[in-house]
């Protein structure tokens, strides 16, 4: 098998005693990426398990309504 034009540039650079551009590569080059898997469903269930639950600077989301303390029918009040 030849070698790529860019092989042979930094063989000679390499041999020239300059910086191999090769040296400069990131170890995650070598990591295999096939064990890489996508989110299951169970795991998109899970993410948001704890949506509403109270966050630390008090806002969660959630809101409270208080029904008023007169029984009221369309707009009249019974409790008079």
């Amino acid at each position: 098998m030849a070698k790529s034009k860019a092989k042979k540039l930094r063989d000679k650079l390499a041999r020239e005693g300059k910086m191999n551009p090769a040296a400069k590569r990131s170890p995650f080059v070598f990591a295999d990426m096939k064990t890489r898997t996508t989110k299951t469903k169970k795991d998109h269930l899970y993410q948001f398990k704890h949506k509403n639950h109270q966050s630390h600077n008090g806002n969660d989301g959630s809101f409270y309504f208080a029904a008023p303390s007169c029984k009221c029918l369309n707009n009249r009040c019974l409790s008079t």
